[in-house]
C-alpha cells in the first residue's frame, strides 16, 4: 500500500486532474483549498446549464448532498450520468442522509439513476442506505463500527457494485468482497468543518488517477494519506483554526518519507 500510495500522490501532483465538485456552500472553500494543496485542480460547478459540459472536462466527479435543493438535485444526475458516459469515476458523498427523509431519498435517487464509484460517508449516513430506521445526528454519525455495521456496509457495495468507504475511528473501505482498515487520522480533524467532504474530494482526485489500480485500494491510499496529513498537522496545533493551515500545509509537503513512515493501512 506504501508504494502504491507514493505512486498515486505523485500522479496527482503530475497530473493536477480536474476535480468536478458539486458540493455544500459550507464546504466550497475548504475544499477548494484542500485539492489544490493536494496537487488536484478543483472546480465548483452546480448550475443545470452548465455541469454536463463540466463533466466532460473533469477527470472525476464529486458529488455532495450537504445542502440541498431539487435544481441542484437534477444537476446532480446530469453531470452524473455525462460522467458515466464518459467513464470518470462519480464520487457520491451522502451528507446527512439518515436525518430527513429528503437527504436520503436523494442520494438513493442517485444511485438508482447513475454509476457511483465510491459512496464516501459516516457510518450511520452509509447504512440510512441500507436501512431506513438507521438515524444521523445532523451530519454527525449516530453509529460506530460493529460488525453487523461492516456487514451491511459490503451489502451496499455489492449492491450497487461500488466501492463503500466509511470514516470512523478506523476507516473501513470495502468493495463487498474485500476490506481495508486505514487507521490514520486524529480526533482534532472532526473540529473543523468541510475535512470529511473534503476527504471525499481527496478520493476522487485519487481514483482519477488510478489507472490499472483498483478503487478499492485507491480509495485506501486516500484515506490514509488524507488522515497521516492530520497527524503531521496535530503535531504543529492543538487549536482548530491553526490545525487547519498546518493541515493544507502538509497535503502540500507531505510525500515518500511521511508515507512510509506513517501510512496505516491493513
Amino acid at each position: 500500500m506504501k508504494s502504491t500510495t507514493i505512486t498515486l500522490l505523485g500522479k496527482i501532483r503530475q497530473d493536477a486532474p480536474l476535480v468536478h465538485n458539486i458540493t455544500n456552500f459550507v464546504v466550497m472553500n475548504p475544499t477548494a483549498n484542500i485539492l489544490l494543496a493536494l496537487g488536484a485542480s478543483p472546480v465548483m460547478a452546480h448550475s443545470r446549464q452548465e455541469v454536463a459540459d463540466m463533466a466532460g472536462l473533469a477527470h472525476t466527479l464529486v458529488i455532495n448532498i450537504g445542502t440541498l435543493s431539487e435544481a441542484w438535485i437534477e444537476a446532480m444526475l446530469l453531470a452524473a450520468q455525462a460522467a458515466n458516459g464518459r467513464g470518470i469515476p462519480v464520487i457520491l458523498d451522502p451528507v446527512g442522509s439518515g436525518a430527513t427523509a429528503y437527504r436520503t431519498r436523494t442520494a438513493l435517487r442517485i444511485l438508482r439513476e447513475a454509476d457511483v464509484a465510491v459512496i464516501r460517508g459516516n457510518a450511520s449516513e452509509v447504512l440510512s442506505l441500507a436501512d431506513e430506521k438507521v438515524k444521523t445526528k445532523g451530519v454527525d454519525s449516530s453509529l460506530s463500527l460493529s460488525g453487523g455495521a461492516v456487514d451491511a456496509a459490503g451489502a451496499i457495495a455489492r449492491q450497487h457494485g461500488c466501492v463503500v468507504a466509511i470514516s470512523g475511528e478506523k476507516d473501513l473501505i470495502t468493495d463487498g468482497e474485500r476490506s481495508l482498515w486505514a487507521g490514520n487520522g486524529v480526533p482534532l480533524m472532526t473540529r473543523v468543518t468541510g475535512l470529511g467532504c473534503g476527504l471525499s474530494a481527496v478520493v476522487g482526485a485519487f481514483c482519477a488517477v488510478a489507472g490499472d489500480v483498483d478503487r478499492l485500494t485507491a480509495t485506501a491510499a486516500a484515506f490514509g494519506f488524507y488522515g497521516l496529513c492530520g497527524e503531521l498537522a496535530a503535531g504543529i496545533s492543538d487549536r482548530p483554526g491553526s490545525f487547519f493551515t498546518a493541515f493544507l500545509d502538509s497535503l502540500y509537503a507531505a510525500g515518500q518519507d511521511e508515507i512510509n513512515r506513517l501510512l496505516s493501512i491493513q
